[in-house]
């Protein structure tokens, strides 16, 4: 089982941004669909983001299209979820899960279809 692990969070004014990363040691990330989940306190966890594997394909929850944008730096064997316009409601602990995958269209914002999971980091936007 991989080592996954977020980093990233922290306290951010409401409007203000914050760039997540999720690594996994001695894995190639470009060899896994990864997604972007997240709980808020009080409500179940839900999936706002998700990258395939090699093209790269994206996919957003509504919620956060047009805010949020993931991508993968190879170089650097990161995914990172890039955060902006970031509001109060986007409070919660974020969470890196990845899933092994030939195809490389493939994404998806079903925490079930997800077998490695980061242990998460917070995020607390201010109003």
């Amino acid at each position: 089982q991989l080592q996954v692990v977020e980093s990233g969070g922290g306290l951010v004014q409401s409007g203000g941004s914050l760039r997540l990363s999720c690594t996994a040691s001695g894995h190639t990330l470009s060899y896994y669909t990864t997604g972007w989940f997240r709980q808020a306190p009080g409500k179940e966890r839900e999936g706002i983001a998700s990258i395939s594997s090699h093209d790269g394909i994206t996919e957003y929850k509504d919620s956060v299209k047009g805010r949020f944008t993931v991508f993968r730096d190879n170089t650097k064997n990161t995914v990172y979820l890039q955060m902006n316009s970031l509001k109060p409601e986007d409070t919660a602990v974020y969470y890196c899960a990845l899933r092994l995958s030939s195809n490389n269209a493939w994404t998806t914002l079903r925490e079930d279809m997800y077998i490695d999971w980061g242990q998460g980091t917070q995020v607390t936007v201010s109003s």
